[in-house]
């Protein structure tokens, strides 16, 4: 009994040590390992998860469009208000896919990255055969791009137009807004005012989107420095784009869009559009979880779009109008063309006063990114910006009426995804399932270690105080006579009772 007692306490002591030691070598490593894990899975390198999901993102995209109409137009052309009706959404599916990959002795690689675009019915509130009556916007653009030529050129701009049978507002398919239309004031605009116009034959607002690329993207591909993958290198070959008055708005930020450098702050996040011509910069909102995965959510600050008044840094981006629109005529062929939130949210009320038929709000037009912090993968996101056209009276072209000066939206539109299916649950399985069983182990394992030590403990001790109670006791030994030994004894000792006889 006492031998299976030294080995139960043994065995649990040996238990409790196993597990404190490799509790605290997990308490110590375990991050190491899952920090080791993800930069190994998120850089930008054939032998990576994340790799595939780089080069052919798996994740269904939908563009969704959204028109809007003008219910008044021959009003309008007499100094009234716009209304407006928004109409659609127009959905298409978005396929994303990289070619022309080149890696580069400098850990960076080079790719374009192509687009197509599909229509959904079933996801879409109408067809692309539908009419919807917008501005002309080829001839209103025209308008005010020529405003400050001399009166000849106008008369005869006006006089061309006249004989084309072109007014101020049109009304077209969504398909020909969207994919193109052919218009012979094109080569009319371009025959008066050469060069104005550097195309020719079709015009459309999305044309050049589909099957199309956004340029030559060259990132770092994080081998050596894993908190520089997917910033941009360049676009283009270039460091820095020319569309703006300040080096800093000129600036190519971040990354391209679609990943960011692993273990995130929660502080803010850059990328370049090439669609808008500038980098953006997006502020740390929440903490939350799609899918029981961990997120960061990222939004659009309201100095996004502000005016070079309302905040200096965007002074480059001028000139300006109100706060809440860009003007982004400098990389759209000198057209008025300003972006914005839909419906003008964060904008100058001003903005949504001047037409009828806008309710902005943040649970439908604000943006959002949803990021894994850990990994900087975008698990949902959905970024929507607004096309708007500056439309006014311009004296010498009679098309224009008596139009007052007004930002009108023309449309507005969504790219929105979010990981799912089988790519989610690797995810989920690779970057957080496992590393969660880590860290919940090493706990446990400590955690355990504790009453196993205990319990060795006691029973090491009950063991030791039953073997004392059970060994006999040694007899008391005569103490030796001394000279300090008195000669006379207790009067009980037998040498007294005998001098007493």
């Amino acid at each position: 009994m006492a031998v299976a007692h030294r080995r139960l306490s043994v065995g649990l002591g040996l238990a409790g040590l196993a597990c404190a030691l490799l509790g605290g070598c997990l308490l110590l490593l375990g991050p190491l390992i899952v920090r080791q894990q993800v930069i190994k899975n998120v850089r930008i390198d054939p032998s990576s998860i994340s790799f595939q999901m780089w080069k052919d993102i798996p994740v269904p995209f939908y563009l969704s469009v959204h028109f809007f109409e003008v219910l008044n137009p021959k009003q309008v052309l007499r100094g009234e208000k716009p209304v407006l009706s928004q109409r659609g959404p127009y959905v298409y599916r978005e396929y994303r896919v990289k070619t022309n990959i080149t890696f580069h002795d400098n850990d960076t690689v080079s790719y374009l990255e192509y687009r197509q675009l599909f229509f959904q019915p079933h996801l879409s509130n109408g067809t692309e055969d539908e009419y919807i009556v917008v501005p002309n916007i080829m001839l209103m653009g025209a308008a005010v791009m020529v405003e400050k030529l001399p009166d000849l050129l106008k008369l005869l701009l006006s006089g061309a137009l006249a004989s084309l049978k072109q007014e101020a507002f049109m009304n077209r398919t969504v398909g020909e807004i969207m994919w193109g239309y052919e218009d012979p004031l094109i080569d009319a605009i371009n025959m008066i005012v050469p060069g104005l116009l550097p195309f020719k034959g079709k015009f459309g607002l999305f044309m050049d989107f589909n099957n199309s690329n956004s340029g030559l993207f060259t990132v770092h591909t994080g081998m050596n420095n894993i908190s520089q993958v997917h910033m941009v290198d360049s676009w283009n070959g270039l460091k820095k784009v020319d569309y703006w008055r300040s080096s800093q708005c000129n600036m190519i930020n971040g990354t391209a869009g679609e990943m960011w450098p692993p273990f995130m702050s929660p502080t803010s996040l850059q990328f370049y559009s090439p669609d808008a011509c500038r980098s953006m910069t997006l502020v740390y909102e929440e903490s939350g979880q799609f899918q029981g995965v961990p997120t960061f959510r990222f939004v659009a600050p309201k100095t996004l779009f502000a005016n070079g008044t309302d905040y200096p840094p965007n002074e480059g981006f001028c000139p300006c109008m109100q706060s809440g629109i860009q003007n982004v005529s400098t990389c759209r062929l000198n057209a008025p063309m300003f972006i914005s939130h839909p419906h003008f949210y964060n904008a100058d009320p001003s903005l949504v006063d001047a037409v009828e038929g806008l309710h902005p709000s943040k649970e439908q037009h604000g943006l959002f990114l949803d990021v894994h912090p850990m990994t900087g993968i975008p698990m949902s996101c959905s970024i929507k910006l607004q096309l708007n056209l500056y439309i006014k009276h311009v004296s010498g072209i009679i098309q224009t009426g008596q139009i007052k000066p007004v930002v009108l939206p023309l449309l507005w539109f969504a790219e929105s995804g979010s990981i799912e299916g089988s790519v989610l649950k690797q995810f989920y399985t690779n970057l957080v399932l496992l590393p969660s069983v880590l860290e919940y182990l090493q706990y446990i394992l400590l955690g355990l270690s504790v009453p196993l030590l205990v319990s060795a403990a006691l029973l090491m001790a009950r063991r030791k105080r039953g073997a004392a109670q059970k060994s006999p006791r040694a007899p008391a030994r005569a103490t030796p006579s001394s000279e300090s030994t008195p000669l006379l004894q207790d009067s009980d000792s037998p040498g007294q009772h005998g001098a007493q006889a």
